[in-house]
């Protein structure tokens, strides 16, 4: 374990060296633990088939470039957030933000429109569901990287939280809500989330008919594509649930499973991302709109992360008298990736904040947009006064 000082120094450091690197937390029980993986040269990885093993970084779209800071290259570092240094108490002095309304109201207008395309669409039968999203800007009077990872780490606790440094693709920050997926041995986990509704006290809610169908759309398509990847066994599938993320609640349902082998997993990526939380259903159709529509490009957003082909070791005790045999390892591979939700690309000053929403048949092209503004709060958060 390292002293909080020195971690962020060496972050800072490798800042300064232009060299690629990743902090970040999980949510749940690892909540305390602060992981940075710093690449001890300046080379550019990127993944081939998913096999490799390191910290990946993937765009929206499947076809564009994913990036990969090699274990076997890197240092790696933990730290015990409970003695990281805490929020500078005059944080809110060094950060705020300049709102050009002139832009706001053009920035409006485009999206409503996009979302009536969308719309259109769907009731045109192309297809039953897309995702649209859109950019915002915020100037930063203190734009360190590094200030806002802390905020972020004290603000979102139910997060995974990370900060991504790379000479190709500039310096995003992050705190998602959403797993793509968890596999350990032949095992994996994933979720079906979506819907999105103001926390207001309380996860005892009540969800429309617009948010419900949403999520169902998601959870039917996840299982739909399970179900045609071969030896995919033991599919369980819980209840739709409200799960809190940050100042938002959207709905859950959790996905369990297994596989016969470790070449599955990549088949499994692949066939999740983009899931239709972030994308749409058919999933083909609607990327295919998205990429030919929508005003900008995502870049990373809505893309996925995480230690990919992690290798595990776990001290198991043996039953035999035999000293040298007490105990034996066993050594496993892990694999936790998150959908890029809920983050922002730092450049010359500014945080570009990406948001997204789901429109079916029954969206409303002015409240999708009202949907987008309540979501770049969590972003805005640490960012303004």
């Amino acid at each position: 374990m390292i002293e909080a000082s020195d971690f962020y120094q060496k972050l800072k450091t490798q800042l300064k060296e232009d060299k690629p690197f990743v902090a970040y937390r999980k949510p749940g029980e690892n909540e305390n633990k602060v992981k940075a993986i710093l690449q001890n040269n300046s080379e550019c990885f990127t993944v081939k088939d998913l096999k490799e093993s390191g910290f990946v970084f993937s765009p929206f779209n499947p076809e564009d470039l994913s990036y990969i800071i090699p274990f076997e290259n890197s240092e790696i570092f933990e730290l015990d957030n409970n003695s990281a240094e805490g929020i500078d108490s005059d944080l809110y002095e060094y950060l705020s933000s300049g709102t050009d309304f002139e832009y706001m109201e053009e920035d409006q207008k485009l999206h409503e429109n996009l979302v009536q395309k969308g719309i259109d669409r769907i009731r045109a039968g192309d297809f039953k569901k897309v995702v649209l999203a859109r950019s915002e800007r915020v100037q930063v009077y203190d734009p360190d990287p590094i200030r806002i990872f802390k905020k972020l780490l004290n603000k979102y606790s139910q997060a995974f939280v990370y900060l991504w440094f790379h000479p190709e693709t500039g310096c995003w920050l992050g705190a998602t809500p959403e797993t793509l997926l968890k596999v350990e041995r032949n095992r994996f986990k994933t979720m079906a989330l979506a819907g999105t509704q103001l926390f207001k006290g309380t996860e005892e809610v009540e969800w429309d008919k617009k948010e419900v169908e949403e999520q169902l759309f998601v959870t039917d398509y996840i299982l739909q594509s399970l179900d045609e990847i071969k030896d995919i066994e033991a599919v369980n599938v819980s209840k739709p649930y409200s799960a809190k993320a940050g100042n938002l609640l959207h709905i859950k349902t959790d996905i369990t499973g297994s596989f016969s082998g470790p070449e599955k997993m990549g088949e499994l990526i692949k066939t999740l991302h983009p899931t239709p939380a972030v994308c749409g259903l058919p999933k083909q159709k609607a990327l295919q709109f998205i990429l030919e529509n929508e005003n900008q490009s995502r870049e990373f957003y809505s893309g996925y992360l995480g230690e990919l082909n992690m290798r595990s070791e776990t001290k198991r005790s043996s039953n035999t008298r035999n000293q040298e045999n007490q105990q034996f390892t066993s050594i496993s591979s892990k694999t936790e990736l998150y959908v890029n939700l809920r983050c922002m690309k730092l450049k010359e000053g500014n945080a570009r904040i990406y948001i997204g929403g789901g429109i079916t048949r029954d969206s409303n092209a002015a409240d999708e947009w009202m949907e987008t503004v309540n979501k770049s709060q969590t972003m805005k958060a640490v960012l303004v006064k």
